[in-house]
């Protein structure tokens, strides 16, 4: 048996003070979040879905259901609801015959992007919640600490997938006098 090196009043107070403040945040991350994609007829998984195929540029519903934190028959039905309208589409790959793949489509993009074109930080309570520390110390809180938690509890490769899509985002994306818009077609507009 292994010595512990606290003790289970420690222990019980961090995990309920963890459960506490995730269940808090997540309360208003959800309602900012589904008042976000509302007005482009999606829900929470529809939206993470699209998000993941777009980031991962097509995705099994294996990673679907990994890095979206869901159940793997969640991502099917809620990627089949997505195929329905268009904005995704599934196939099989000559090499991996048992895995299903998504891909997302031109619609699927296009509202994606739409989206991201539409964020707005006032109407996000963890943007307002967090704007006073970026005055006081000149940047958002990085939460390294709960990076390094989920790292433990889903592993290196979903922190990879994590951070790619915020990288893609860094690398692919500008903001265009307020509003985020791909490169490319920014560089259009501008032509």
């Amino acid at each position: 048996m292994t010595e512990k090196h606290y003790s289970m009043k420690e222990a019980l107070i961090f995990s309920q003070r963890i459960a506490q403040l995730s269940k808090a945040l997540w309360k208003s991350i959800e309602k900012d979040w589904q008042q976000w994609i509302k007005p482009f007829d999606l829900n929470i998984n529809e939206h993470h879905i699209l998000w993941i195929a777009y980031h991962l540029n097509g995705a099994s519903i294996s990673d679907v259901a990994k890095f979206g934190v869901m159940h793997v028959s969640t991502a099917f039905n809620f990627s089949k609801k997505l195929e329905e309208r268009g904005l995704l589409q599934f196939s099989k790959k000559e090499s991996d015959k048992r895995n299903t793949y998504v891909q997302i489509t031109e619609k699927g993009e296009a509202i994606l992007l739409g989206l991201m074109e539409t964020y707005e930080p006032d109407k996000n309570a963890v943007f307002s919640g967090a704007a006073p520390l970026r005055d006081l110390y000149g940047k958002f809180p990085e939460i390294i600490e709960m990076m390094a938690i989920v790292r433990n509890i889903y592993g290196d490769d979903f922190m990879e997938i994590f951070e790619k899509s915020f990288n893609n985002i860094d690398s692919k994306f500008v903001d265009d006098d307020g509003i985020i818009r791909k490169k490319d077609t920014a560089e259009k507009e501008l032509v």
